[in-house]
């Protein structure tokens, strides 16, 4: 799907944006760094994911075939409605114009394989379909980013749980950061890292999503 195609909608308004560019951080939560044996990084860990990845999260999810495991992480996702570039944290909020969730598929044994070799990710990271985007809540319904809470169960099954106040680098500081070398434009999207839990997906699994009170969207593999 093209980024010409693909739109971010606001619930409970008539606004969509076309989608821009998706940037990723790694290892934002400790236990999920710790699951992974991967060393905690002292600055956030930034990647970035094309339009063309992105898929809706409520549409049965197509994984590659023949490339190893894909491995879920569910992250909350913040759509940005102004440019921000170079700000303060004090002001990154602002630019938010809705919060909603994704997953990042990760082909994780190619993943690893280009990890070994010091080779960038993006073939693990960046496929087409690698990020199934929710729409988005507006921000104006956020009480306190820190309480942001997410939760993935599949099958029936809780397999993850995390609060924003858990990240090693909090949303509006990491947004501040971000905005230090990329400028965010309206319609990019902002995916803010995974808690502990990551696991294969299979053929046929049900997978439910939450975030807080504010979000539930539940899709399947096909």
């Amino acid at each position: 799907m093209s980024s010409n195609s693909f739109n971010l909608h606001l619930l409970g308004t008539n606004k969509t944006l076309p989608l821009g560019k998706i940037v990723c951080v790694g290892r934002n939560y400790a236990e999920h760094a710790a699951e992974l044996n991967n060393p905690i990084p002292e600055q956030p860990l930034l990647f970035i994911k094309p339009a063309t990845s992105a898929v809706a999260i409520q549409e049965t999810l197509h994984l590659p075939e023949g490339l190893g495991d894909v491995h879920y992480e569910t992250e909350i996702a913040l759509l940005m409605g102004s440019p921000l570039t170079k700000a303060q944290p004090a002001e990154a909020l602002d630019a938010v114009v809705g919060v909603g969730l994704a997953l990042d598929l990760t082909l994780r044994d190619l993943q690893t394989e280009l990890k070994k070799l010091g080779h960038p990710w993006e073939r693990a990271k960046a496929w087409d379909g690698a990020c199934p985007l929710s729409s988005f809540v507006p921000a104006t319904e956020v009480k306190d980013w820190q309480e942001l809470e997410l939760s993935l169960a599949i099958n029936g099954t809780e397999k993850q749980r995390g609060k924003a106040k858990q990240m090693l680098t909090p949303i509006a500081e990491l947004l501040s950061h971000i905005s230090q070398t990329f400028t965010l434009m309206p319609g990019d999207v902002v995916i803010t890292g995974t808690p502990a839990g990551v696991g294969k997906l299979a053929a046929g699994d049900r997978l439910e999503l939450q975030l807080t009170n504010l979000l539930q969207v539940k899709t399947q593999v096909a």
